[in-house]
């Protein structure tokens, strides 16, 4: 059975550039947010990401913390992303390409609600391994 999404991630969060980091890579994005709302036993998250040159894209991804793979809506290729909860209140979430794992994250909350942090291993387009943190901070208009 599906875990239950916690109340504490349900909202809009924005990335913090200053302080994420992206290794030797340049961020991909100069700015991104996300939203996580309920949906069914589970959570629909919304990203938006505007690129450095100014292009934006939108990605909706929605399933349950359930381990499964569910696809990435918004892109050409086929992307999944299987969320499984962790016993200490994180998640981890494997991340495919057609069918092929690419990346896994970890996803953590601080304890006082208003940071979420996503530390990333996998691979670039070249294969070469990729090992990012994101940290995204929720809205200050958002009181949880």
């Amino acid at each position: 059975s599906p875990a239950p999404v916690p109340d504490a991630w349900f909202g809009t969060w924005a990335l913090n550039l200053s302080r994420s980091d992206y290794g030797d890579r340049v961020a991909p994005y100069t700015r991104a947010t996300y939203t996580i709302e309920p949906w069914g036993e589970g959570l629909k998250v919304t990203y938006q990401m505007v690129y450095p040159r100014g292009g934006w894209t939108r990605l909706e991804w929605s399933g349950r913390i359930d381990g499964r793979d569910y696809q990435v809506q918004g892109l050409d290729d086929v992307v999944t992303y299987a969320y499984r909860s962790q016993p200490d209140g994180s998640c981890e979430v494997i991340v495919k390409f057609d069918g092929r794992e690419t990346a896994r994250s970890h996803i953590t909350l601080s304890s006082d609600g208003k940071t979420m942090t996503t530390k990333t291993v996998g691979r670039g387009a070249q294969g070469e391994p990729v090992r990012t943190t994101t940290v995204y901070e929720r809205l200050a208009n958002e009181n949880r």
